[in-house]
């Protein structure tokens, strides 16, 4: 089992087209559905996808869950719903039942100061559906994400992309690793290595093991083997470089870690946190 935690599937053909990505968008600005990722990534052997959403239209959560049912190959989908609101209750409940609907991302933004209490009800219902959290943000916004972690224990949290480290073939930034380290004290925060050739300072990035190695290092040593995902970021990584190149740079590093590493990080931890049905 090889579950890619973190691609995005949108369609600008679509009569409504797309919020994100715009005209202006490069590369990204096409239609990129299961059939195009597929292609990909079964021949690395990747046996499923969690889709993270790319469209704030609450809408698209059933658009992608549409998709799921034609093609079982997406396993989940972390949706996407503001929290926040008077509203989220029962935007929630609109699909929390389904059995690949495994939670929401949230950006930095709620991420700038201490959670609030609307915020910290929200996060609570979503822990009480038995539902997770992404989290896109970066060492800024570390300690607002500790005070939640700390606040609702039942919470899983998946940091999205490293948290955002910048990678240049050194030890990485001090303050990124002291965050992480103490967020790793609290047993419901996950790290999704993702979007890996992304965070380099160099671009397109370097595709050699060794410029990756002390950030991934990093990470293993605070994380360790339970508390690691896979994710490509697919299309998006597609900037930095090919998919195949950014897979095998972790797939290397993680056989390196042993057979029972490789299988939590590629597998086992995803199904753990995100519990599709």
């Amino acid at each position: 089992m090889i579950i890619d935690t973190h691609t995005h599937f949108y369609d600008p053909s679509r009569p409504q087209g797309v919020p994100w990505p715009g005209p202006d968008g490069g590369q990204l600005y096409r239609t990129v559905l299961p059939e195009h990722y597929r292609a990909l990534a079964e021949p690395e052997g990747v046996t499923g996808t969690v889709v993270v959403e790319a469209s704030a239209w609450l809408d698209d959560n059933q658009w992608i869950l549409d998709l799921a049912e034609i093609d079982p190959f997406i396993v989940g989908l972390v949706g996407h719903i503001d929290p926040s609101r008077d509203a989220f209750a029962d935007e929630l409940a609109r699909y929390a039942d389904h059995p690949r609907f495994c939670g929401i991302r949230c950006g930095s933004g709620y991420f700038n100061a201490a959670p609030d209490g609307e915020f910290l009800r929200d996060m609570e219902l979503l822990a009480s559906r038995d539902l997770a959290l992404d989290v896109l943000l970066g060492t800024d916004q570390f300690p607002a994400l500790e005070t939640l972690a700390e606040s609702l224990p039942r919470l899983r949290i998946v940091i999205n992309h490293t948290g955002h480290v910048a990678i240049d073939g050194l030890a990485p930034d001090d303050a990124w690793k002291a965050g992480i380290e103490r967020l790793s004290q609290h047993a419901n925060v996950y790290m999704k290595v993702s979007a890996v050739m992304e965070q380099s300072t160099q671009q397109p990035a370097p595709t050699e093991d060794a410029f990756y190695a002390p950030a991934l290092e990093a990470m293993w040593q605070v994380f360790g083997a339970e508390r690691l995902i896979y994710g490509s970021n697919w299309p998006v990584c597609e900037r930095a470089g090919s998919f195949a190149d950014a897979f095998a740079i972790v797939r290397r590093f993680f056989d390196g870690k042993g057979a029972n590493a490789a299988q939590r990080y590629f597998g086992e931890n995803a199904r753990a946190v995100y519990r599709w049905g």
